[in-house]
């Protein structure tokens, strides 16, 4: 009996702490680090990139008439010879690019 009862404690232990991880991730915001690695992911796409930064505070956004919570932040990328900087946003809850400008 006492190993039966141990088997579903251990169960029922295992069950909850899915459940409990299962609502954390739909949850959580993503962490900056997470969101400049998405962002490079997204700028490789198209190219090398030579450098990257990002704010650790998020910032109150509004693009296409829609509030956003984002980072921001940047990559450098070497075409032709040349730097080019790239500034982007990316939505805190979501993870993906708002908004990208090259900078001057």
């Amino acid at each position: 009996m006492k190993a039966r009862n141990a088997v579903i404690a251990a169960g029922a232990g295992i069950a909850a702490g899915f459940v409990v991880k299962q609502q954390l991730d739909r949850y959580q915001k993503i962490t900056p680090e997470k969101a400049l690695k998405q962002a490079k992911e997204t700028f490789r796409k198209q190219g090398p990139i030579s450098g990257s930064w990002i704010y650790m505070k998020p910032e109150e956004v509004e693009r296409n008439g829609l509030l956003y919570n984002a980072y921001r932040g940047g990559v450098t990328r070497n075409i032709d010879g040349e730097n080019k900087q790239y500034e982007f946003y990316i939505d805190v809850d979501t993870g993906a690019v708002i908004d990208s400008a090259e900078t001057t």
